[in-house]
């Protein structure tokens, strides 16, 4: 039986994670984790309210005219670019040699808790191979396995469309 990415990330054994030491991470605003091949980017409705609020017009606008189906449901949309497909929100213009989200503050919780993903920290190997497109991973301060644990949990939450505890 093949075990999930949440499973395979607490390999040592049922209570140690194999990041027990924590991981290096740090944000160079690369905007890696938001263009290359086409995606998704889930969100929910009230994740919706907020980015719509922060740009000033509807729930119903903001569906319109920044969201796109696919087929794991309603993502925000993505703009071909030299880098690949883009997020809609990715501003690689405001600061020069930056790739910034001009939702930030109100980014979804699947941006939120990127690269703590299940599949990012399912193994050393995982996570090595993220650092090959993100120049962020294994830079930078150490991030505790306490802090990567609370943002798995919320992610897996948020897949399983719950609210995490």
């Amino acid at each position: 039986m093949k075990k999930s990415a949440y499973a395979q990330s607490m390999a040592n054994d049922a209570d140690t994670p194999w990041y027990a030491d924590g991981l290096r991470f740090e944000c160079t605003q690369c905007g890696a984790c938001c263009t290359g091949p086409t995606g998704f980017v889930r969100y929910s409705d009230s994740e919706a309210e907020g980015m719509a609020k922060r740009l000033g017009i509807t729930v119903s606008e903001f569906s319109d005219r920044y969201t796109m189906m696919t087929p794991a449901g309603r993502s925000l949309a993505e703009v071909r670019t030299e880098h690949g497909f883009d997020c809609i929100f990715l501003d690689r213009e405001t600061h020069p040699g930056k790739a910034v989200c001009s939702l930030y503050e109100d980014r979804p919780t699947q941006c939120r808790t990127f690269p703590w993903w299940p599949a990012n920290i399912a193994s050393k190997r995982a996570w090595n191979a993220l650092a090959k497109g993100c120049e962020g991973v294994n830079r930078g301060g150490i991030v505790p396995s306490e802090e990567i644990l609370v943002q798995l949990r919320v992610q897996i939450a948020k897949d399983r469309g719950a609210t995490p505890a």
